[in-house]
């Protein structure tokens, strides 16, 4: 699901969920697994993605960095904008 890219050493301060992967998703592949549970593509200005999903009430927006790499603080603050699971996000 995953793609692994050139990983950089790991920072002192990273998060326990960020340690337990290989490989950082890109931005594309984070925008095809919440297009896949019901995000839109919006719009995109420069390298961020806008992506949408509208339920009778609200209307999560989530900006999406198109990246090869996706920073693990990064990746967190998407995946709790999203209000997915983070085992969608993980590798199988």
């Amino acid at each position: 699901m995953l793609c692994c890219s050139k990983r950089r050493a790991p920072p002192r301060s990273r998060a326990a969920f960020a340690r337990r992967h290989t490989c950082a998703p890109c931005g594309k592949e984070v925008c095809d697994i919440l297009a896949k549970h019901g995000f839109t593509r919006v719009r995109q200005k420069g390298s961020h993605i806008v992506m949408q999903r509208r339920l009778k009430e609200t209307t999560t927006t989530v900006p999406v960095p198109n990246h090869k790499e996706l920073a693990p603080g990064t990746l967190l603050g998407i995946i709790r904008q999203s209000g997915l699971p983070r085992s969608l996000f993980e590798e199988a």
